[in-house]
């Protein structure tokens, strides 16, 4: 059925149920999968016109930190996949909206399932789905499987 899954998370608590679900999934299908973490574009509250938001993302501390933070995220899921003998690979994107880049990656990896949360840590105070989520089932021509 699904051959090879792109899993999205952002590290947060529910990210991590879908990252076990798509997981569980990946094994039971034996499909490929794919775990990718997104790194979105700082906002300083300026106008990105006058050049403000490329400051923070030249600074080699925000660089820094930024990647520590993806790679803890995805160590942890490659963890999980070796327990679950999945094969996977780990993607981190930078400088992003979490939409867009899990969108482009589905097409350009040939996903044919997208497994998400249903909001992160940017909508929590989404009522039904998370911005980013909405926009994926909006903008994707693959199935999207929402964990709640």
């Amino acid at each position: 059925m699904y051959r090879n899954i792109l899993i999205a998370t952002d590290g947060s608590e529910l990210a991590g149920k879908g990252v076990e679900h798509g997981l569980t999934l990946a094994s039971r299908l034996q499909a490929r999968a794919t775990v990718l973490t997104v790194s979105e574009p700082i906002n300083t509250g300026f106008d990105d016109a006058l050049g403000w938001s490329a400051v923070g993302t030249s600074m080699p501390e925000f660089q820094a930190a930024r990647e520590e933070a993806a790679r803890k995220v995805l160590d942890a899921a490659a963890a999980q996949a070796a327990r679950a003998g999945v094969d996977l690979q780990v993607l981190h994107v930078a400088d992003r909206y979490a939409a867009e880049a899990i969108v482009e990656t589905a097409q350009r990896h040939g996903c044919d399932l997208i497994v998400m949360a249903s909001h992160g840590r940017r909508a929590l105070g989404r009522l039904l789905l998370g911005s980013q989520t909405s926009e994926v089932l909006a903008r994707c021509g693959v199935p999207v499987l929402v964990i709640r």
